[in-house]
């Protein structure tokens, strides 16, 4: 299918792990490093410049584009999430020609049916997310480790959008002993505030312009947290989703950066973050800013 365009390029494309590795073997030396995105294509901006991260403090970098069934709880979310390898590829081309892509099909990453491994990450995976997307931690963790042990890099980055999985990226790495550094890094939105994501270019130009709201709150959300508790901020929130019917208010949590814990009293020893998801035309849509 890309055959024609990939002979035009020196792009290093791989869709199985077992020659994937052995070319990365053949690559390495022992002062070289990795450096790896981890991604479901649909590439934005925020990706790319994750890649480009990544190739300023590596030698190598390995992009890999998997839309993983195992984190998805919902089958429709699954079925209508973007693909869209040809015009990722050239993205990613477009950025360097010497990025390494895996782009494997599910058989080449679980062996017969696709199944999540069972991980504790000392309670993160209960918060948010956790609460609404059940068993997608489970699969987080089984995707991220399985990409881990093929591609055995020395640094991966993630971006902050998804803090909550960021930290449980951590977690998992610190339990099992992993030879990772997990890299956070900042969040990229558009030109009205919203943050990048995948789905964006699922949403009606009047739903995207209107997902401006979502930033618009988060930044109200951290003014209001200098006078008041998490408990007034977060009713404030509802009530300014409850005045827009296109959005529904999934959820608006104020937590602890570490534990991911609710605030219920503020505590000058510790960072809080304010974490939201917001449906809009079935479209599911989060965000997260820093309070301190």
């Amino acid at each position: 299918m890309f055959a024609s365009y990939f002979n035009k390029t020196s792009m290093h494309i791989f869709y199985g792990k077992a020659v994937l590795i052995d070319y990365l073997k053949s690559i390495k030396t022992n002062h070289s490093t990795i450096g790896f995105v981890p991604t479901m294509g649909a590439l934005h901006q925020g990706h790319l410049s994750l890649m480009q991260q990544s190739m300023s403090e590596n030698e190598t970098t390995v992009v890999s584009i998997f839309v993983n069934p195992t984190q998805f709880n919902n089958p429709e979310d699954l079925a209508k999430y973007p693909r869209t390898l040809e015009e990722d590829l050239k993205k990613i081309t477009g950025l360097s020609s010497e990025i390494i892509v895996y782009a494997p099909p599910i058989d080449d990453i679980y062996d017969g049916k696709p199944s999540s491994n069972f991980f504790d990450f000392d309670g993160l995976e209960n918060q948010m997310e956790g609460k609404f997307r059940p068993g997608h931690f489970n699969g987080v963790g089984t995707i991220v480790k399985r990409l881990f042990e093929i591609v055995e890099p020395s640094n991966a980055y993630f971006g902050e959008k998804d803090f909550q999985q960021l930290q449980i990226v951590k977690k998992m790495v610190a339990k099992n002993k992993m030879k990772v550094n997990v890299i956070g890094c900042p969040i990229h939105r558009e030109p009205n505030y919203l943050a990048m994501s995948s789905r964006n270019v699922l949403l009606s130009p009047e739903e995207k312009h209107e997902a401006s709201i979502i930033y618009k709150t988060l930044i109200g959300a951290k003014e209001k947290f200098k006078t008041n508790s998490a408990k007034t901020v977060t009713e404030w929130v509802q009530k300014v989703f409850d005045k827009n019917p296109t959005f529904t208010l999934e959820y608006f949590e104020i937590a602890d950066e570490m534990t991911l814990l609710p605030c219920l009293r503020k505590s000058k020893t510790k960072n809080y973050r304010a974490f939201i998801a917001v449906i809009v035309n079935k479209i599911r849509l989060i965000d997260t800013i820093s309070l301190n």
